[in-house]
């Protein structure tokens, strides 16, 4: 049994085909098969079975997998905790973050960091609110960006902004040359929205509640982007947080699809925040991440107010 045999099993656990893990792990096939027949025969148990072309885990597979990820994980981190006594300036940050703050506010944090500490590697994931909660806790980020407390005991979250949200209508919507909007005028609005489970919902159906009615949910998705453009399409109005395009576009732009308009009645803003388990200590380059992030975004508010 080796490290390379326990990557290749995990990979085969995780759904990838034998002949992929194999292209992976740079060894042909058969020998795959071979070193994962060693490794039952090591185990003292069936660890797959076949259904169809597909390899699945058998419950002693589910159990000892279990045990896999955790030596897998635990030798990564020696090697990268080793790697930052070698390298204190360099390391390894993994990252995990929302889909929305990938176009503006990552980006902008990583590059700011890695002025300062040039050799820092990172490793970036994307997923919604839920997954990310999952991926500390799975130890597969050492921390992540998302915009609210996850609210679990074993998660420490602190506030880096306040995001703005505006309602966006169609360009041609009856609300599309105003300026401001109470959002209780949207009441019989077909909202397009992200999927249960991401943060910008749930914040969309608190705020309307907070209005005095339920979002009529016309069409769902899973990026900001799309509900820009189903709105741009004239199917719905939507509250999402301002492009950078727009914060910058002049007043009346005609080639802006849509118009954002501030919302007055209510509190219509997201809190963005930087969180990290709780019972671990980080190691120092993700510690001078956080320390980095919370510092340059002290009392920030994210995006000036839309022209158009």
């Amino acid at each position: 049994m080796d490290l390379h045999v326990l990557r290749s099993f995990q990979a085969v656990a995780e759904g990838a085909t034998v002949t992929d893990a194999a292209a992976e792990a740079r060894v042909t096939q058969p020998a795959l098969s071979r070193a994962l027949n060693r490794l039952e025969a090591e185990v003292g148990a069936e660890l797959f079975h076949r259904v169809g072309r597909i390899l699945r885990l058998t419950p002693a597979g589910r159990v000892f997998k279990e045990y896999v990820d955790a030596v897998l994980d635990s030798y990564d981190r020696g090697c990268r905790a080793v790697a930052e006594v070698v390298d204190p300036e360099g390391g390894v940050v993994s990252l995990a973050f929302l889909h929305t703050l990938g176009t503006w506010l990552v980006p902008r944090l990583v590059t700011g960091f890695r002025e300062a500490f040039p050799q820092t590697r990172f490793e970036l994931h994307q997923a919604d609110e839920n997954g990310l909660a999952q991926r500390l806790l799975d130890s597969t980020a050492d921390v992540i960006i998302t915009s609210r407390d996850p609210g679990h005991p074993l998660i420490t979250w602190r506030r880096l902004l306040v995001e703005s949200l505006w309602l966006a209508v169609p360009v041609r919507h009856r609300l599309a040359q105003r300026q401001r909007v109470r959002l209780a005028e949207a009441a019989e609005e077909q909202f397009i929205v992200l999927k249960p489970g991401y943060g910008l919902r749930s914040v969309t159906e608190t705020l309307c509640r907070q209005a005095g009615f339920s979002p009529l949910v016309g069409f769902e998705g899973e990026e900001v982007e799309t509900l820009r453009g189903l709105v741009a399409a004239g199917l719905g109005v939507s509250l999402i947080p301002v492009s950078r395009e727009a914060s910058t576009a002049p007043d009346r732009n005609p080639d802006l699809p849509l118009r954002y308009l501030q919302v007055t009645d209510v509190q219509a803003a997201r809190d963005i925040g930087i969180a990290w388990l709780a019972s671990r200590t980080l190691p120092p380059a993700p510690q001078r991440f956080v320390d980095h992030a919370r510092s340059v975004t002290a009392d920030a508010t994210a995006a000036p107010a839309p022209q158009g």
